[in-house]
């Protein structure tokens, strides 16, 4: 199974998310994800990613890592594991889903 990256409904060419743009923003990390219908929109380059809510599982319910049994995907500096349809990435002490 191959997963391609979920990219946002619009682009940053559409709709740029900033301090005035009416949209929640929710710092995360690095970064400000703003809050759009049901889900969530990152900046990742040219470009906006859907980022779900947390996984539903914590780290210290399951491990991903070399040996968990999930295909991998590389994603820019970091590893995402397909889980049951999902891209999950590790971040702090739990994991967000992409």
């Amino acid at each position: 199974m191959t997963i391609a990256d979920v990219h946002a409904e619009h682009s940053t060419a559409e709709h740029k998310h900033g301090a005035d743009c009416g949209h929640e923003a929710v710092p995360h990390g690095d970064h400000t994800d703003y809050v759009h219908g049901t889900h969530r929109h990152a900046l990742h380059g040219d470009h906006y990613d859907e980022h779900e809510s947390v996984a539903e599982h914590t780290r210290e319910a399951h491990a991903h890592g070399a040996g968990c049994g999930h295909e991998t995907v590389q994603h820019d500096d970091h590893v995402d594991y397909v889980h049951d349809g999902h891209k999950r990435a590790v971040h702090a002490d739990h994991y967000d889903e992409h």
